[in-house]
This record gives structure tokens, sequence and C-alpha cells, in this order.
């Protein structure tokens, strides 16, 4: 093998394979029965993929779509494709066709590797857009290549180019939630130094078993599952997506020792006790929660029901992805709190008069993962990237003895009647009640103070409150200025492809259904 696999994220696995090639590295149960992927059969359709795509005239630095769900296949696409330095535009396949569209133009795609069935649009907007390499799975559309049939026709004999540091090894793009979305550039350095310090001063267990329902676009997926564990010789458990009792099953029947999600999905799961009552999850030695905030309640009812600790995480892709973790002595972290900052990589907290604080600001980053840039945005790098460090947009309060406290985005704060309110510090405030498991908070026009908060909330299991009941929480435990106007208790919370509350789409539903609030 060339000496340029080492400095390739593409080959971030080989190590592991070599070692224990018979060894199951994804249990994918998108099929039925489960398909199970040993290391070594893995390995092989990296190669197989990375000369797929070279065969058909894709070089070094070309972009290519990926439009794929949760199956051991992503894998095998996003890394392979990397092994010959091209660059995966991974999709999230809940977008509509506009913003399809628009990722394909932006990032000038010269191919499309698709799942027709994760977006109806997808492969018409492919088509709209002149791509000539298109390739997708069973059933492929007429005019395409089927996935499979052109992998297998591929021999697996791969020697990879050589790269500069700088090489794009992947570009997600954002939400876009404030705009249109951005391309992420994420270098092969950059992301091997995050895999390599996370083995350095977190290692994996060999054996261990990873489950993850989150949609494997998103970096809670790729940095809290695939990459520790295919790295360290572990296994994934992937599920195609989120149901309750299918993940109750999976994390006891596989005898996974690991899992982290949002909030909302443990709260349904906690809400199938007699479920829990009939499996085994003894294997299980830890559980994450990021994303979004968790009630103590909610931690401690999860610690209780699956007997292990309930630790908080924090990351941001363009930002390493993760910067803050556990303490290095095996110290627990007190609640609400994602860690101290990492040995390795740098961390400030700047205020908003643009000085460093000790105690609260905008989080800046600075190390070998942060992103070199957004793609064809000169206007947000240069607003974002100032001497290395990016502005991540989130706020913290950091303690006494180092602990980070992550207290919501300085974009989402907004002024109520003259008061600045942050979102997750009136998240935080119904949370403190025992009966509520999660919380959004989103701004909605006011007749009198120009905007106001409104909460969507879903409670705890057997959970007993209603509007009235949390209003005068809000009012007796917090400033009158930020109790929410309008408190509506749903079943579930509206969630983004990424697993997070949907601000976007839930501030624009309650702006429509309420108008402008009255005066109160």
């Amino acid at each position: 093998m060339s000496d340029n696999a080492s400095d390739n994220l593409g080959y971030f696995s080989r190590k592991a394979a070599l070692a224990n090639p018979d060894v199951t590295a994804i249990f994918d149960l998108s099929c039925e029965p489960a398909r199970e992927v040993t290391y070594a059969e893995l390995e092989e359709r990296h190669d197989r993929l990375a000369a797929m795509l070279t065969a058909r005239g894709l070089v070094p630095g070309d972009r290519f779509l990926m439009a794929v769900g949760n199956r051991f296949e992503f894998v095998e696409i996003m890394y392979g494709a990397m092994r010959a330095g091209l660059v995966p535009v991974p999709l999230n396949t809940k977008l509509g066709a506009d913003t399809i569209h628009f990722i394909i133009e932006d990032s000038a795609c010269k191919a499309a590797v698709i799942e027709p069935s994760t977006n109806r649009l997808i492969a018409g907007v492919v088509e709209s857009c002149g791509i000539a390499v298109k390739i997708a799975f069973d059933p492929a559309p007429e005019g395409w290549e089927d996935y499979e049939t052109a992998l297998q026709a591929t021999a697996p004999d791969f020697t990879p180019p050589p790269l500069a540091a700088d090489h794009p090894s992947f570009q997600p793009y954002t939400s876009g939630s404030t705009g249109k979305p951005k391309g992420v550039a994420l270098t092969h350095a950059g992301q091997l130094w995050w895999i390599r310090a996370v083995e350095k001063y977190w290692p994996s267990r060999r054996q261990g078993r990873a489950l993850t329902a989150m949609p494997l676009y998103h970096k809670n997926a790729m940095a809290g599952a695939i990459k520790p564990m295919l790295c360290a010789g572990g296994s994934v458990v992937l599920l195609p997506q989120f149901e309750a009792v299918a993940f109750l099953k999976a994390l006891a029947d596989y005898r996974c020792t690991r899992t982290s999600g949002v909030p909302a999905i443990f709260s349904l799961m906690l809400r199938h006790k007699e479920k829990i009552a009939k499996l085994d999850f003894s294997a299980l030695q830890s559980i994450t929660i990021g994303s979004a905030p968790v009630s103590e309640e909610l931690a401690e009812q999860i610690e209780q029901t699956f007997g292990v600790a309930v630790g908080e995480s924090y990351g941001l892709t363009e930002g390493g992805p993760v910067m803050i973790g556990p303490p290095l002595d095996g110290r627990k972290p007190p609640f609400g709190s994602c860690g101290v900052a990492w040995p390795e990589g740098e961390v400030k907290l700047v205020g908003s008069n643009g000085e460093d604080d000790v105690d609260f600001g905008e989080l800046w980053v600075r190390n070998p993962g942060v992103t070199p840039g957004y793609h064809n945005r000169p206007d947000v790098n240069a607003e974002r990237l100032v001497d290395g460090w990016l502005k991540t947009g989130d706020l913290f309060h950091r303690d006494p003895e180092g602990y980070f406290f992550f207290k919501g985005r300085t974009d989402d704060m907004f002024n109520s009647g003259g008061e600045n309110i942050y979102p997750k510090e009136v998240e935080n405030l119904l949370l403190s009640h025992d009966a509520v498991a999660d919380a959004c908070v989103v701004p909605v026009p006011h007749a009198v103070k120009g905007m106001a908060p409104v909460a969507l909330v879903m409670l705890v299991r057997d959970g007993a409150a209603d509007e009235a009941t949390l209003k005068a929480h809000c009012l007796e435990n917090g400033p009158a200025y930020a109790h929410p106007r309008r408190i509506e208790i749903v079943d579930q919370i509206p969630l983004n492809g990424a697993g997070k509350n949907d601000r976007t789409a839930i501030q624009r539903d309650l702006a429509e259904r309420y108008g402008a609030l009255g005066a109160d």
C-alpha cells in the first residue's frame, strides 16, 4: 500500500481492518435479514468504490453528490471516494428541490450517487442539472447505472494519489436556517487530527458496539459512532431511522455498549416501560445526549432506567468537530456541562464587546480540524474566521473549574419590548419543571413588544402539567419578560434532518397560527 494512505481520511479504518478482518464492522438493520459487513468486506468495497468513480473520469478535488439513507453503503461511498481524493457532498435528504439544486450548482458536482427512495425529487433535480455520471440504488431510474452492478464490475485494485495536507476530504452543507446553505470544506489532515486525538485521549474499547439511528449525513452519527468505532475495530449497529421500540430492541439484542442521540428520542423510549422491562441492557456502558437541551429530570430517568451515566456532548461540523469533552482524570462533568476544553487545540470565550471573557461569551475555537473556509463564501469567511479562529456563534458559560455550559446561539437571541431573550434560557426554565421532557422556544410577532416567546413542550411519561401550570412556573422562577406567552403541549416536537428541534419550521407554523399576539 502506498504511503499516501496514511494521510488520507478514506483509510481511517484500514488498520482495524487488517487487524480484525473477520470482525463485523457494521450491522445494517435497513434490510431483512440484517446485513453483517465484516472489516475485510468493507475494506474491499472501499477500494472498488474508489476505482469505480475514478474509471468514470472523476479526478482528485471533484465534488460529487451523495443522497443515501442509513445503510452500510453510505460509509463505503463516503470514505471509498476519499481514497481517490474525491470530495463527497453528503445531502440532507429532507431538503426541497430548490435547495438541492443550489447545493449541486454551488459545489459544481461532477457525479451523483443516490438512493431515490430517500427523496422523491432527487433524481429529477440531478437530471435537470446535467450531471453526466449518475449511479443509483435499487431500483435505478431509467438512464442511471445500478450501484451494485457497477461496483461488482470493478476490480478492488486501487492506489491512492498523493494529496496535499489541505486537500478537502468532504463538503457537507449547513442547514441554512439563516440563509442559503453554506458548504463547509473539511481537510483530510484536520479530520485525521480529530480521530487521532480521540484515540489518544479517549480510546474506544475494541469490542465495543455503538447503536445509531441518527442520519449518517450528520456529525452526531459520524463523530459519535462511525469514526470512533471503525477506527478502533469496534462495531456499529445501524438503524435506518429512529423508532422507539426498534431502537430499544436493537440496543438489547445486539449487546450495544454505547449510544447517543437527542433528548426527544430518549423521552419517546421511556414511554415504553413495559418493553424496557423485558429487555437486557447489561452490556450498555454509556449514553451521550447532544444537539438540544436536556432536563435534569430526564437525565435522571435515563440513568435509572438503563443503569449507566448520561453524558452531554457538544460539537460543530466546521469546528473540529469536537473541542470540548470529559476531563482526562475521569471526573463526571456537572449536570448541564458538556465538559472541559480538549487537551489539544484552543478555545476561548469572547464577550459582546469583542474582548476575551473568562466566564461568558461566544465560543471561538482554533485547531487543525477547523474549516479553512466556507465554499464560495468570502463574506462569511471574513465574518467568522479570524487568524485561524472560528467564531462558532454559540454562547457558553465557563465555571471556575473550567466546565463549559451551553447557553444558546447568538443568532437565536431576539428583542422583546427592549429586553434581550435567549430561547435556550427559557427552554432551561421550562425543563426545570419535573413534568417537562423537551421544550422549544421561538419568537412570534407581538402587538406591543415586537416579538415574544412561544413554546412547544413535550411532557415526560405520565407527566402532569398544562399551559397555565407551566406559565406560572416560568413567572415564579424567571424574569416576567421572558415567560412564554403561549405554551402548546405536544406529543413530539418536530425535528429537522439533523435530529434537532426544527426552530425554523416551528417558528413559521406558530407565527401563521397566532398572527400578532395581544398585549399580555
